[in-house]
């Protein structure tokens, strides 16, 4: 009896012993756990160029999301100075570093220069999103599970650039029709890397003028680097040429179309009685101001702070082997790799 009584409680012992064992064990794999996923989650954004106006904002809201998570996630943001060698050797560098998601704005939205750059990133393994351009599809995106694109529509930012120049002949055409001859004269004013983004801007925004059935004649298409000082001196060339002949400027981006408001304040436009309406797009701040004092008439918005979001939700997805829509409203285009973010008139 005596035997089988020190059987029993030896028993006990070694289960409370075995129990308490297993929770020690259960408890450290979950902290392992929790130590591992609180890891800081490192994305690089590359992109184009820090003195992009719309690039600046989407940089702004990225910083905004790492301040709300800054235990646990770091950007690192990398200027391609609008030079796709000092972008590519950036790409270079950067593939040669530990990271998470790679977030891409290319300077060279060339085909080629496309298949190039997913084929590297590709050899290292790490998912990536390319942002801010014209969605089309090239063989190296598709055959990379790994790559999506968050994309702009460029032909929806060019109708709607087309709609705010109908809207305005058709309420104003006694004023804007300078020469009665029921024809719109206007100056198309476009960035010099003239990427597939600005060429369909460029085509919707006239083709929609000219569905509306409202004729069009371009007096000049010139093109600019993409600074306002710079828009502002050729615009003011162009002035002198054709003058009062230009009844609407429009222009591929704000930064444009401010250099070009700017030329025709100097020429006593756009600041009292005579005006020259001028559209632009992305709704930049110095934009705004304009379009709320009269000086400019309207622009178009894919707001900034809904692309960092994209890019931040899926981007997270893709690091977590996710679906890469998984927990948010976007839908891909018929590509199956393609988010397209919309764009809408902007409005005070």
């Amino acid at each position: 009896m005596k035997v089988l009584k020190k059987i029993i409680i030896f028993t006990t012992i070694l289960t409370l012993f075995i129990v308490t064992s297993l929770n020690i064990v259960k408890n450290n794999i979950y902290a392992n756990a929790q130590i591992k996923s609180e890891k800081t989650i490192k994305i690089v954004v590359l992109l184009s160029s820090f003195n992009d106006a719309y690039i600046s904002l989407i940089k702004d809201n990225l910083e905004k999301i790492q301040k709300e998570n800054a235990n646990n996630l770091e950007f690192i943001f990398l200027d391609g100075k609008n030079n796709t060698d000092i972008q590519n050797e950036l790409i270079t560098s950067t593939l040669s570093t530990d990271f998470d998601l790679l977030l891409a704005n290319l300077v060279n939205l060339d085909a080629n220069n496309i298949d190039s750059f997913i084929n590297k990133v590709k050899s290292k393994n790490i998912p990536v999103l390319l942002f801010n351009i014209v969605p089309f599809v090239t063989t190296s995106i598709k055959s990379y599970p790994k790559a999506l694109v968050i994309a702009t529509s460029a032909e929806q930012s060019g109708i709607l650039q087309g709609d705010l120049i109908v809207n305005a002949w058709k309420s104003n055409k006694a004023a804007m029709d300078k020469n009665k001859d029921n024809i719109l004269q206007y100056i198309m004013l476009t960035e010099k890397n003239n990427n597939t983004l600005t060429t369909a801007r460029t085509r919707y925004s006239i083709s929609t003028i000219n569905i509306s059935g409202i004729k069009t004649e371009e007096l000049s298409r010139i093109s600019s680097e993409g600074t306002k000082e710079a828009a502002q001196m050729i615009m003011e060339s162009t002035f002198l040429k054709y003058g009062d002949k230009i009844e609407a400027i429009i222009a591929n981006n704000d930064t444009l179309a401010i250099g070009a408001i700017n030329a025709l304040q100097k020429y006593g436009y756009n600041i009292g009685n005579k005006s020259i309406p001028v559209v632009g797009a992305d709704a930049i701040p110095e934009a705004r101001e304009l379009i709320k004092k009269g000086s400019m008439l309207g622009t178009v918005i894919q707001d900034p702070s809904e692309m960092a979001e994209a890019l931040y939700k899926v981007g997270m997805n893709l690091i977590y082997n996710r679906p890469p829509l998984s927990n948010t409203n976007y839908k891909f285009n018929e590509t199956g790799f393609v988010v397209e973010m919309p764009y809408r008139e902007y409005k005070e």
